[in-house]
């Protein structure tokens, strides 16, 4: 129940949706006065999240920076979050704009850093199809020649809760000792660690994928962009999450 609801709850808390939602509301409401002050707030709202500046400098300290790993020896696994990839119509794995994720984790593994490679994803989606990430995802590592023996696949979870409960449990069953490397995306990290925490998981933050722009100052961020907008789907859906995860 609490995953279906947390889907749903997803359309309510974009921004965009919130633009919408004045902006219809003020086509609706006869009262000249209700009409004037929703527009207001609806382009209020769209200049705010399609400011460069003011969401460059949440991403930076929203954000977790990486943290610098030992020069010798290797950790026994890395965990790889997925979120990395989808399917198309006919059910066909691809990569998307979070490939970072798989990269890094590959880079992991292939330079020694870690002995084995765990990814952890199954289907998120509310409706989901026979598509299963981490199981698509170990037969691209398997192109670029990993070693079965080095991959763990975890393709059940469908959200962060589900990624650090079974992983604990596959890792024990494994006998394999942390601290573990967790590879995610920068805007997801913060909400990642306080979960893995709740599972007892020793883990060390290992972001990618960072959103966020040159946080230099410059008269260009005072400019308004679409990307701000799409990025702060990302954020606000990480701070809600936290805020829940926290409260739970």
């Amino acid at each position: 129940m609490f995953f279906i609801f947390s889907k749903l709850l997803l359309i309510f808390i974009l921004p965009f949706s919130w633009v919408i939602a004045f902006l219809l509301a003020a086509l609706i409401v006869k009262k000249p006065h209700l009409k004037r002050r929703f527009f207001i707030i609806s382009a209020v709202l769209l200049l705010i999240f399609s400011n460069p500046f003011l969401f460059n400098r949440f991403a930076y300290n929203w954000d977790i920076q990486p943290v610098p790993l030992k020069k010798s020896g290797s950790y026994s696994c890395v965990i790889v979050l997925g979120g990395f990839s989808g399917s198309d119509a006919k059910g066909n794995g691809f990569f998307n704009t979070s490939a970072d994720r798989f990269i890094e984790g590959l880079k992991l593994i292939s330079t020694g850093k870690a002995s084995h490679i765990l990814v952890s994803g199954g289907n998120g989606n509310l409706m989901a199809g026979s598509f299963r990430e981490s199981t698509w995802a170990k037969t691209q590592l398997q192109l670029l020649k990993v070693p079965d023996s080095c991959i763990i696949v975890e393709n059940k979870s469908r959200n962060t809760l589900e990624n650090a409960a079974f992983s604990k449990v596959l890792l024990n069953k494994m006998h394999l000792q942390p601290p573990y490397l967790l590879v995610t995306s920068a805007f997801h990290m913060r909400r990642s660690l306080g979960i893995f925490k709740k599972e007892k998981m020793d883990v060390i933050p290992y972001p990618c994928n960072y959103l966020a722009g040159n946080v230099d100052f410059s008269f260009g961020e005072f400019v308004p962009d679409p990307w701000p907008l799409y990025g702060w789907n990302f954020y606000i859906k990480e701070v809600i999450g936290s805020a829940v995860n926290y409260f739970k």
